[in-house]
């Protein structure tokens, strides 16, 4: 059965090298191409292709904003990501959003079209860097959730408080509130007070 396929790359010469891949191969069809998430989006929808390779990080719409899209609209297309990057913030938000696979750029060209044929089953697929990075995720302990009181002091910077104005509110002193921020920083593992708002925002902790 032959695969049909959207390749979604922002460097024309990373889609003509993949379209070059994958046209010398019977067993494969490249359907389009797509330059940004918006276009990936919209050619997925006309195309219907089994599985979209997608970057990740794109000018506009990014592959991860793509993904998410195309798993709200129920497009019944796979996603393999195909990109350079294996971080926690570009492999974490990508699954979650529905891609299927995670693969790096420098896979040699038979893991490429086993992972393709892999993503078109359903099956998940993740380059080895990526599946240490997942497993590491999950062997690491929990983190220690952070008090009441650490919560209303990050509360209050969050809302542009000094530690002083902060003392003052919570009607203690001021050693205290840079004592209970200094607990903060170590339980969310970060440096400073706005990486530390940032960081709580983004775990849900601060409200929207």
């Amino acid at each position: 059965m032959t695969i049909t396929l959207l390749i979604t790359d922002d460097h024309p010469i990373v889609r003509d090298g993949l379209r070059g891949i994958f046209t010398a191969d019977q067993g494969f069809e490249v359907l389009g191409e797509a330059s940004s998430g918006d276009e990936a989006v919209a050619l997925a929808e006309k195309l219907r292709p089994d599985v979209v390779l997608m970057d990740l990080r794109m000018p506009g719409s990014g592959g991860v904003a793509a993904i998410a899209k195309l798993a709200k609209l129920r497009n019944p297309a796979r996603i393999l990501v195909l990109t350079t990057y294996d971080t926690d913030t570009d492999v974490v938000p990508a699954i979650e959003a529905g891609a299927t696979g995670y693969l790096l750029k420098d896979a040699p060209r038979e893991e490429l079209f086993r992972a393709v044929r892999a993503t078109a089953r359903g099956e998940a697929v993740l380059s080895p860097a990526v599946a240490d990075l997942i497993l590491g995720r999950m062997r690491a302990p929990a983190p220690e959730p952070l008090s009441r009181r650490e919560l209303e002091v990050l509360t209050l910077i969050s809302r542009g408080s000094t530690n002083k104005e902060a003392a003052k509110l919570l009607f203690i002193s001021e050693a205290t509130v840079k004592t209970h921020l200094v607990h903060a920083y170590a339980k969310l593992g970060v440096k400073d007070r706005a990486a530390a708002v940032a960081t709580a925002f983004e775990r849900g902790l601060l409200g929207s």
